[in-house]
């Protein structure tokens, strides 16, 4: 009898849950909302015994009050019955997840008094160990649905790539904004020449043509390109090696929006053409602007 695969979904309050779990749906996922803990194993030998479902998505979250505690429990005894299972954990700024409550109108599930904040900050810490045995971080509080998704389904869709290939994010961003947080390496191309002092390029991005042929004109954009493929095609294997199924690459400039994008589009090409499965993310391009894309809610 072979296990199916289980992703478990969790993270904090507001970060995202309810349309990550769309997504698995839409991938062909098996998902239930905030099952006790207690009832993981039997669940999934029930499953691993009904014709058709081969992987299933579970949300577990503070919700479930006192049986969340037996959740390390649980998962120790997954291990030992060699149950391929996967956490995913979302998170979110304290700023997002504030603004995201207060537009859905809905109250905190741990905040007894109206608080919004001291609610999270608790969920923070009691979730802090679970988050240490997470295979996934995502932060979401920049990212749109449809962004999400594509996270989503690099990480969980079967493709046409081998599957024992790592799923690559690449992230551009800018470091007046702060450093992604769930970045694994995080490269600073600052040292580029920055098409924002070029007046007919300012209001432009990576994402224009012109833009990227400024910016892969310099013969030092070529020499980096090179060397940072090559140390990625030399770290992957050893991250293969020692189990790691995911990594995120962030590349940071000044504002995120010229030579981090231009960079980051052009490795995600070289890695998709390489055989990887590869979501790329602008954090910060649009800055100012009016973000393209469904926002996330609650």
């Amino acid at each position: 009898m072979n296990s199916p695969r289980l992703v478990i979904v969790t993270g904090l309050s507001g970060a995202g849950k309810t349309q990550a779990v769309r997504c698995l749906e839409d991938l062909g996922f098996f998902c239930v909302d905030n099952l006790p803990p207690m009832l993981i194993n039997k669940f999934a030998e029930l499953c691993a015994q009904a014709k058709g479902i081969s992987r299933i998505a579970l949300v577990i979250d503070v919700r479930g009050g006192e049986f969340f505690a037996s959740l390390f429990e649980v998962l120790t005894e997954l291990k030992r019955q060699g149950v391929d299972y996967h956490i995913l954990f979302l998170e979110a700024s304290n700023e997002t997840l504030v603004r995201r409550f207060k537009e859905s109108r809905r109250p905190h599930p741990l905040s007894t008094s109206g608080e919004i904040l001291a609610g999270i900050e608790e969920e923070r810490q009691r979730l802090q160990e679970l988050r240490g045995c997470a295979h996934k971080i995502i932060d979401t509080s920049n990212l749109t649905v449809a962004q999400l998704k594509e996270e989503i389904t690099n990480l969980y869709g079967d493709g046409e790539e081998s599957t024992s290939r790592l799923a690559i994010t690449f992230v551009s961003f800018g470091y007046k904004y702060g450093i992604p947080l769930d970045a694994d390496l995080v490269i600073d191309v600052r040292f580029l020449p920055n098409p924002h002092y070029e007046a007919d390029l300012r209001p432009l991005t990576g994402l224009d043509a012109r833009v990227r042929d400024y910016v892969f004109a310099r013969p030092q954009t070529a020499e980096f390109m090179d060397r940072l493929v090559g140390l990625l095609d030399f770290l992957i294997p050893y991250y293969t090696k020692e189990g790691k199924s995911t990594l995120t690459v962030a590349v940071g400039c000044t504002g995120g929006k010229h030579r981090s994008v231009a960079l980051v589009d052009r490795l995600g090409e070289l890695f998709r053409r390489n055989g990887y499965r590869v979501a790329v993310r602008h954090r910060d391009v649009e800055r100012g602007h009016n973000p393209a894309g469904e926002q996330l809610d609650i």
